[in-house]
């Protein structure tokens, strides 16, 4: 993508757990934008294959089509000089080269939209989502509902047995918590669970 330098371009990143509602927020800001007759372009991580292949869904069936990437590198490959917003869903799979990827396009004068988890299953910062909030101009953090107690949500729940810090999934592999009901080790805890289990001896009975 060639740096145009003219219009002013900007950043908007949408955080939260998942069940927040971000891609729905997001599909909503593009609707709008490509009402407004502006051209827009939108990318997916190819590891995100939860509901659709190429296009964006959201968790509640709103979807777009969009562009698949392996990385932030490849957006900017893609990306078409004409284009005025470019819309990122799932942008903590793309790689540390994210904020440079949205802040080249920003300087071009491109309206960039964002979502992605700003912590993971632990509770941690998600890199590299938090560096591209420091230099966004627009942030907005999204809540979910704690299925265990109905309170405000800001934590995504791994029900599953793994550490692998990326494991993709929906409904029945996560699920969103409050402060008070997030169990940020479960998932190790199930892992440990597992191994005690295929390690005990098999009791055999003797005729």
């Amino acid at each position: 993508m060639d740096i145009v330098k003219g219009n002013m371009g900007w950043i908007e990143v949408i955080v939260g757990p998942m069940f927040s509602g971000k891609s729905e927020e997001l599909i909503r800001r593009l609707k709008r934008a490509e009402i407004a007759r502006q051209r827009v372009q939108i990318f997916k991580p190819v590891i995100d294959q939860r509901y659709a292949q190429k296009d964006i869904v959201s968790h509640s069936g709103l979807g777009l089509p969009s562009e698949v990437v392996n990385n932030a590198a490849e957006v900017l490959e893609k990306v078409q000089p004409r284009t005025e917003v470019v819309g990122i869903d799932e942008g903590q799979f793309l790689g540390e080269g994210l904020v440079d990827t949205c802040v080249r396009m920003a300087d071009a004068g491109k309206r960039v939209i964002v979502t992605g988890l700003d912590t993971d299953y632990l509770g941690r910062p998600f890199e590299p989502m938090p560096r591209l909030l420091a230099v966004a101009e627009e942030i907005v953090k999204l809540l979910a509902i704690c299925v265990q107690c109905g309170n405000p949500a800001v934590n995504t729940q791994r029900l599953v047995a793994s550490e692998d810090l990326i494991v993709v999934g929906a409904a029945g592999m996560y699920e969103p918590r409050c402060r008070r009901c997030f169990e940020p080790h479960l998932a190790h805890d199930k892992v440990e669970a597992n191994k005690t289990s295929s390690a005990a001896p098999v009791l055999t009975r003797q005729k």
